[in-house]
């Protein structure tokens, strides 16, 4: 059935495999589907076939595993809801790209080593008579062809976070969350090629090759438990108390003018607490606050309430000596006076009602904050998801904010947190991170696949990370990415609990993606170096 078949096979595999993350979790279901994908490349008549079976796995991953976006457009009538599936269809008809690569080198790469020893590069002679063959992933020509693929998926999951602006959300290495400690060593692109060798010592044990199996998973071992042995103890709690908001405003009533009172209400009910330890800081979500913060304005932006009156409202709810992180946003002007673009911001404030920092986000979403090919796809009727005329501008990038006793603080927004390695201000390590979110868009799926990335994060700098969204899901993670607190999806509540300490910088922090790339580097000479070697 798998010669007969291979394009579907790859298909339906592809769709299986995005089980294996939130919230599913089904990961031996996605190591056994990567199985199969390494053995319908490296037994692809050519390399034709190698990238259309890479191509088609990676469209049914990303075209299940994305299915959050569809349920996005429910919230934009200026579109057609069903368009949300054609955007995800067509998405992941780009994303599924970077796996085809992979699987398009891997066979390039096989074919050229088993030209050069002089063999028949053909996987078996029932195949086809073509004139470019993959190897057989029999003996070295099987561990080679892992190691190869597990180098390759690598280097195209971090292209994939940066081509055309970059979408990097859920890389191979989110499915080994609960047991990820080498991505303190190797990020999580790293993770992402060690379960690409889980997955093929799986096959070649199938193929009864226990030698070669058995040493991709002690390799493996090797990585993780030298990433477990980074933090042999949880790094424990500050004395800085902190109380993470979570309102359960729906997305659906967040730009309606009647709403907003009640919005903002809710934001109140969950903050306000006279007997809370003096000195927290106090984390509201994403744009939880649509009305412009800031001096300078043309009055027209703040009528009836002056920006003072609005930061005062703002800050009522706090006691003396809190702080306040909140969402908001910023406009630019031209020299006009005219406002030309906006900034997704977060503001810090004091009790005072003084705005003491901000951050504007640098990784939009494309289609949400920003359209792509504007001039083009607006003609036909596209638009953003965000409402509103004016598009969002991005920020400088990752930036550490000094709170004073209360700590260093580093921040992303939102979609900002999956980008691996781009996190933390390097020159200036935070303390902790806060992500602020609006995952209300996002249906049953989004919201947990957003969270275990969050938690790679922490994992990977060694930082606890603090989460506050509309919807949920709210957490409080540690600097070991486990889940201390949260409030579940579509519930009003809050955590008080105590900040989380850091640890002391992983290599992963100190070199970012550096480490993955230098280990996809060793994989692919290794690979080489053992087929030369059994020549």
């Amino acid at each position: 059935m798998i010669q007969r078949f291979p394009k579907w096979l790859a298909l339906l595999a592809g769709g299986l495999s995005a089980t294996g993350f939130a919230p599913l979790n089904l990961w031996p279901v996605t190591l056994a589907c990567m199985a199969l994908l390494i053995h319908l490349v490296a037994t692809a008549p050519n390399r034709k076939a190698a990238f259309a079976r890479g191509w088609l796995f990676g469209l049914g991953q990303f075209t299940i595993g994305l299915n959050w976006i569809a349920i996005a457009f429910t919230y934009q009538d200026a579109m057609p809801h069903w368009l949300g599936w054609v955007a995800v269809v067509g998405l992941s008809c780009y994303l599924a790209v970077f796996p085809a690569l992979a699987a398009l080198v891997t066979c390039w790469l096989g074919t050229k080593l088993a030209r050069r020893e002089g063999g028949d590069p053909s996987p078996a002679s029932s195949i086809g008579h073509h004139e470019e063959m993959a190897p057989r992933l029999r003996g070295g020509a099987g561990v080679c062809a892992v190691l190869a693929f597990a180098s390759l998926w690598l280097i195209t999951e971090w292209m994939r976070a940066w081509v055309f602006t970059g979408f990097a959300w859920n890389p191979l290495g989110v499915i080994a969350l609960e047991f990820g400690w080498a991505a303190r060593l190797v990020g999580t692109y790293g993770l992402s090629a060690l379960m690409m060798l889980i997955a093929g010592a799986l096959l070649l044990g199938l193929q009864r090759q226990w030698k070669p199996a058995l040493a991709l998973v002690a390799g493996v071992a090797a990585v993780s438990l030298g990433g477990w042995a980074l933090a042999p103890a949880p790094a424990g709690l500050t004395r800085t108390p902190i109380t993470v908001v979570q309102p359960n405003n729906d997305q659906s009533d967040k730009y309606d003018p009647v709403m907003a009172a009640r919005n903002f209400a809710r934001l109140v009910d969950q903050t306000v607490d006279r007997n809370a330890p003096p000195g927290r800081i106090v984390f509201w979500p994403e744009a939880a606050t649509e009305d412009f913060v800031e001096d300078g304005y043309p009055r027209r932006y703040y009528y009836p309430e002056t920006p003072a009156g609005i930061r005062a409202r703002l800050t009522r709810p706090i006691n003396d000596g809190d702080l306040l992180v909140t969402g908001g946003v910023k406009l630019d002007f031209d020299r006009n006076g005219q406002a030309v673009a906006a900034a997704n911001s977060v503001f810090v404030f004091s009790s005072q009602a003084r705005i003491l920092g901000s951050y504007d986000k640098s990784h939009l979403v494309p289609g949400g904050e920003y359209l792509p090919y504007e001039e083009i796809l607006g003609q036909i009727g596209l638009s953003r998801l965000v409402p509103g005329t004016l598009g969002f501008t991005p920020g400088p990038g990752a930036q550490t904010l000094d709170l004073g006793r209360f700590g260093r603080m580093g921040l992303q927004i939102c979609y900002e947190i999956v980008f691996s390695g781009e996190v933390a201000d390097r020159s200036n390590r935070p303390d902790f991170l806060f992500n602020p979110s609006n995952d209300a868009w996002f249906g049953p799926w989004g919201p947990p696949q957003h969270l275990a990335q969050a938690r790679l994060r922490a994992l990977e700098e060694g930082v606890p990370v603090i989460r506050s969204t509309p919807t949920g899901i709210s957490a409080v993670v540690d600097a070991d990415g486990r889940l201390l607190e949260s409030v579940p999806h579509h519930r009003a509540g809050h955590i008080d609990a105590m900040l989380p300490r850091a640890h002391a910088a992983t290599p992963f922090a100190l070199w970012g993606n550096l480490l993955p790339l230098a280990l996809a580097g060793f994989l692919m000479l290794f690979a080489v170096a053992l087929r030369a070697f059994r020549r």
